[in-house]
C-alpha cells in the first residue's frame, strides 16, 4: 500500500488528510494524477497539477514530477503553496 498525504486546501479537496491504496505495478506521475481524478475528483487532479504545488516522495521534494515512480510502501505528499500574513 502506498500512502498519500494531502496538506492544506488539498486535504479539503480530497475530503481527508491521508489515503492508502495498493497497485500491482509502479505508477508514474500521469497515473497518479489520473487515479486522484478518478477516485477523488477532477478538482483534486487539477489542483495537484499546479506547478506551485510541491510533491514529496518519501520525504524528498521532487524537482521533476515526470520522473516519479511510485511503489507500494512509498509515501507521496502534496504540499500546496503557503499563504498567510
Amino acid at each position: 500500500m502506498a500512502k498519500l498525504v494531502f496538506l492544506g486546501r488539498l486535504a479539503d479537496l480530497a475530503g481527508r488528510a491521508e489515503a492508502e491504496f495498493g497497485f500491482s505495478a509502479p505508477l508514474d506521475w500521469l497515473d497518479v494524477v489520473q487515479w486522484l481524478t478518478d477516485c477523488f475528483s477532477e478538482a483534486l487532479g487539477d489542483a495537484v497539477r499546479d506547478p506551485k504545488v510541491r510533491v514529496a516522495l518519501n520525504g524528498v521534494i521532487l524537482t521533476d514530477r515526470k520522473g516519479l515512480e511510485l511503489h507500494n510502501h512509498d509515501e507521496l505528499a502534496f504540499l500546496p503553496p503557503v499563504s498567510g500574513g
